[in-house]
């Protein structure tokens, strides 16, 4: 039961980019403190926040390049490759889980500089491991660092900027690091050609130490978050119990399905399945991972502008409708139509433009939820996401099984993906309408 003298903040507008912050106590007396949102810090503190997920991202996205290097430097068997992705995986989409509520409860500061502290000890074990023991350990604690990064930066953006500009913001932070997917191998190896793996990983390292001295100075709430009522001792089933509240809302269930199948289909195809695709249609290599790159610009491209759409619609659920849609028609056209490189191309950017309509599932869910759950609502879909878009990663592997990767068989493997976009679809109409005039 809440302690009754906590107090509970009431935000109220009074005018743009400020609102009026009214404490109310047992004794209901009432004290207004004027507190600017937006401007200068604010974008300051986005921008740490946000520069959190693009490491994180080029670091995650490094270890696909770097895992031959590693593996030829320390000795490690492929199936020991796998098995540190695997546990990574695993790892982080547990602790993704509660990284919201924890966010929710003690505030951005209390739990972004220590995750970027962790991150960049799990990064500089990584750079000096010598055994397969040092590696797994390393992704383990750069997997819990990591967990609380791109929901933190959906987070600062609604404190900081208030909950009329979550999507916007929220949706910049996608643009950012789908610019860092498209871009990021490739920064990683022209570095390569002046470095060894050791020598980068320790660079990152570095810069996050960089960024960890700066989030420490700046990094907080707008105003101090209330965490009288905390006890660490109960806090594990406190946050447990703000998932399960939030997971019993059926609209959160729903919304995270929807925005799950869009992303994993996103997911799926840039990281694995669209370059083998169009390595079945007879493409040379590079124009399979020009297609690829195209998916993730065009994300970049539809999330600066899908929140902006879904406003001048006065809708979010009709937007995600028919996003879905697109991604259904153009998807199905690179399946079974004879494209050529350049249309392919055309038809990746429309795809990840419409992917974008994802980033709504994060708004929609934000506006389903109480103000004091939004941190917990943001993890559960992102949560999601990841634990659909491995399943939709590894599908189409299982249905192929030791068949030739001929079209015919790569295009009945890919269906797996198309289906999970039409039941999305069809799914897409039973949530409801989160629109509000504001």
């Amino acid at each position: 039961m809440a302690d009754p003298v906590r107090k509970t903040p009431e935000l109220v507008e009074k005018e743009p980019k400020k609102v009026v912050l009214k404490d109310v106590t047992q004794h209901h007396k009432k004290a207004a403190v004027t507190v600017v949102l937006g401007g200068g810090r604010a974008w300051l503190v986005w921008a740490l926040a946000t520069t959190f997920v693009i490491w994180l991202f080029n670091i995650q996205t490094g270890y696909a390049i770097l895992n031959e290097r590693v593996a030829a430097a320390i000795n490690l068997s492929v199936n020991e490759i796998g098995f540190i992705a695997a546990v990574y995986t695993w790892v982080f989409a547990i602790a993704q889980l509660f990284s919201g509520a924890l966010l929710d409860k003690l505030g951005s500061r209390k739990i972004l500089v220590p995750s970027i502290a962790m991150v960049s000890l799990g990064v500089f074990v990584y750079a000096n491991a010598t055994s397969f023991s040092g590696i797994l350990v390393s992704q383990i604690i750069i997997a819990i660092g990591s967990c609380a990064g791109f929901v933190g930066a959906g987070y600062v953006g609604g404190i900081w900027f208030g909950m009329a500009k979550f999507g916007f913001m929220f949706g910049l932070v996608q643009m950012l690091a789908a610019l860092s997917s498209a871009f990021g191998q490739n920064l990683i190896s022209f570095a390569l050609e002046s470095t060894d793996w050791r020598g980068l990983m320790n660079g990152f390292g570095a810069f996050g130490v960089a960024l960890l001295a700066v989030s420490a100075l700046f990094l907080k709430n707008p105003t101090p978050v209330d965490t009288s009522n905390v006890k660490i001792s109960s806090l594990p089933s406190d946050v447990v119990k703000s998932v399960i509240s939030v997971v019993k809302n059926r609209q959160i269930i729903l919304i995270a399905l929807v925005g799950a199948a869009a992303f994993g289909a996103l997911l799926a195809l840039g990281v694995v399945w669209l370059p083998k695709l169009l390595t079945a249609h007879g493409f040379e290599y590079s124009s399979t991972i020009m297609a690829s790159s195209c998916l993730w610009l065009g994300l970049a491209f539809g999330s600066a502008f899908i929140n902006q759409i879904s406003e001048k619609f006065r809708s979010r659920k009709h937007v995600i409708t028919v996003t879905l849609f697109l991604e259904i028609i153009t998807l199905g056209t690179l399946i079974y139509a004879p494209v050529s490189p350049l249309f392919s191309y055309v038809l990746a950017f429309v795809f990840g433009t419409a992917n974008a309509g994802h980033m709504l599932a994060f708004t929609m869910a934000a506006e389903s939820v109480t103000p004091d759950k939004i941190g917990t609502s943001a993890s559960v879909v992102n949560g999601t996401m990841f634990v659909v878009g491995g399943v939709l990663m590894s599908a189409p592997g299982s249905v192929l099984g030791n068949s030739a990767l001929t079209l015919a068989h790569m295009q009945t493997a890919i269906s797996v993906i198309l289906g999970t976009l039409i039941v999305a679809f069809v799914i897409a109409f039973a949530q409801k309408e989160t629109f509000k005039t504001q």
